[in-house]
Order: structure tokens, then sequence, then C-alpha cells
């Protein structure tokens, strides 16, 4: 498998090297200090798997999964044991290993780069039946102190971005959940979903009024940006 490895400490991507060398069905073709140079590489380049540490300056390990399209497979390799549930909400995400990283620990984790090599074909057909499942779904699952919650999609009338959370407002409940906007909003349904600001997405059904540049939902009042009111407007059943 053709690697690279991606962090920010000369003295990690040196052990990962060494490790990597133990491993002789890898081939390391580069090695990057930050993920922006690593991007403008797979602008150009293919690889089979990256090893991807999570804390870098100004650009993280999942800034930049959710920048890139199309991910290959990646082993995360971070001091921090904290992201691990967060980290399997990515489907190209094949290991997590915790410095320090044995040789012995290590190969199991190309092993299972390997079998999820072999099986890709058929991970792909379940992936697009499941996307062709989930259009006609009304519900989705978040993952709230290791449970997964099932909500009624059409429930959902707001969802704010809060740093590195978002807040998911239902008829019966809220939710605040370990996420990005982007990511969830990728999960709704276009016909009934709108992001009308950098912070917020709305389900267009629950819009109670609508004032200058904001929209009353519920209790809510929630600012339109410039940009996405057009599209707000078009959307909306007007006389």
């Amino acid at each position: 498998m053709n690697c690279i490895i991606i962090d920010d400490e000369a003295t990690a991507r040196a052990i990962i090297s060494q490790l990597c060398s133990g491993v002789p069905s890898l081939n390391i073709l580069e090695e990057f200090p930050n993920a922006i140079q690593a991007i403008k590489y797979l602008n150009q380049n293919e690889v089979d798997l990256i090893f991807l540490d999570i804390h870098m300056p100004d650009f993280t390990g999942f800034d930049f999964i959710d920048t890139i399209k199309n991910p290959p497979k990646i082993i995360l390799t971070t001091s921090d044991p904290k992201f691990a549930i967060q980290a399997f909400e990515y489907n190209c995400i094949v290991d997590y290993l915790v410095k320090p990283i044995s040789q012995e620990r290590f190969s199991k984790s190309i092993k299972k780069a390997e079998s999820f090599s072999q099986n890709k074909v058929n991970e792909s057909e379940e992936t697009v039946a499941d996307e062709g499942d989930s259009s006609t779904d009304n519900h989705l699952y978040i993952n709230i102190d290791r449970r997964l919650i099932k909500i009624d999609i059409p429930s959902i009338y707001l969802i704010e971005a809060k740093g590195d959370y978002i807040q998911v407002k239902t008829e019966d409940k809220n939710y605040t959940v370990h996420s990005t906007l982007k990511k969830i909003e990728e999960k709704l349904p276009t016909d009934l979903f709108l992001k009308v600001h950098r912070s917020y997405v709305i389900n267009i059904k629950k819009i109670i009024d609508i004032e200058d540049n904001s929209v009353l939902i519920k209790r809510d009042v929630i600012p339109v940006s410039r940009s996405n009111r057009p599209e707000l407007m078009k959307r909306l059943n007007l006389l």
C-alpha cells in the first residue's frame, strides 16, 4: 500500500516511518509536517493509506478529513485517546493508534487496513444501499455519551453550531452533539432543511415569521445571511 505520513512533529514522523519499515507491504511516498501541504499533494496524487495526527497547529486531523474529497483509508496516530468515539464517525478511519505505538499494535492496525482494502468493493455496495435507504428514512442517530439516540428528522426545527459542537433542537428535546454543521447538513433532506447562516440550519416548514434578515422558529430568532436569503425566499410558498 502506498502511504503518506502527516504529523507536525519530526520525531513522530520518524517513528511512524520506522514502524512502516517493518511491514513489507507498506511503501511511504511522502511525509508532511502539516495538513495543507498534504492536501496539495493529494490533489495531484493518489494514495492507499494515510497516517494522520489529530493535533496540529491551525488545521487539525479532523479538519483535514472534512476538507478532502473521497479520502483514502486513514489510521489516526495521536497521544490523545479522548477523540476515539468521534473518529469512528468517519467511514474512512480504519484504526486509532495512541502514542507511543508498539510494533505489534502497529502491525494489527495494518492488518485492519489490508482487510478493509480486500472488502472495499463489498463495502462500497453496502454504502450505496445504505444511502438509498436513508433517502427514504425519516430518522437519524446521534451519539450522546456513547449512546446512539434515534431522532425523527421532521421533528428537528433548528440546528445551531457552537464551536466544536452542534445543538439539535426538536419538538420534544434539545441535544448537544460533538460534530460539525456540515456533517449533519449532509444527512438531512434538502427539500426540508436549509442553511441560512454559517451557524444555523433550519427546517423551513417550521418557520413562523420572516422579517428583514431574520426568521422566527418557535421562540428562536435566527439571522439570515445576505447570501442565503435568495435561496430561502425561493423555497417558500409565496403568494
